[in-house]
C-alpha cells in the first residue's frame, strides 16, 4: 500500500472526499476544480522548483483557491521552510514522522469547525 492510499483510506473512513495530486501545478488545477474544504499539502514535491512552498505562492495569488486551508506535512524539517509556509498562510506545519496518520486526521478536522463527528 502506498503511503497516499494509507491517509485516504484513514480519511476517506470519517467521511472525506479525498483527493491526491503529485505535483504543485496539478494540485492547483485540482483545487480550484474541486474546491475543497481543506488541503493537506506535502512541501516536498516534483519537480523541485515547484514544491509545496511554490503551491502556497500560487494559492495565495488565486482568490478562487485563497482561503482554503492548508496544512503543511512533510519530511522536511527545516525552520525556514516551516518558517516560509506558515508566512505564506500554512495553518500548521507538522512533520510526517512525528504523526500517525489518525492524528493527522485529527489535525486536520480542527479547521474545519461544520465538520460533525
Amino acid at each position: 500500500m502506498k503511503h497516499v492510499d494509507i491517509y485516504k483510506e484513514k480519511f476517506s473512513r470519517v467521511g472525506f472526499d479525498f483527493f491526491s495530486a503529485i505535483s504543485a501545478r496539478e494540485g492547483l488545477s485540482l483545487a480550484k476544480k474541486k474546491k475543497p474544504d481543506i488541503i493537506v499539502l506535502d512541501i516536498l514535491l516534483p519537480p523541485p522548483e515547484e514544491s509545496g512552498i511554490f503551491f502556497l505562492e500560487e494559492q495565495k495569488k488565486d482568490t478562487k483557491i485563497a482561503l482554503i486551508p492548508v496544512i503543511a506535512f512533510s519530511n522536511l524539517d527545516d525552520p525556514l521552510t516551516k518558517e516560509k509556509a506558515l508566512a505564506l498562510g500554512a495553518k500548521e506545519y507538522l512533520i510526517k514522522t512525528d504523526f500517525i496518520p489518525n492524528e493527522v486526521v485529527l489535525k486536520t478536522k480542527k479547521y474545519l469547525p461544520n465538520l460533525s463527528d
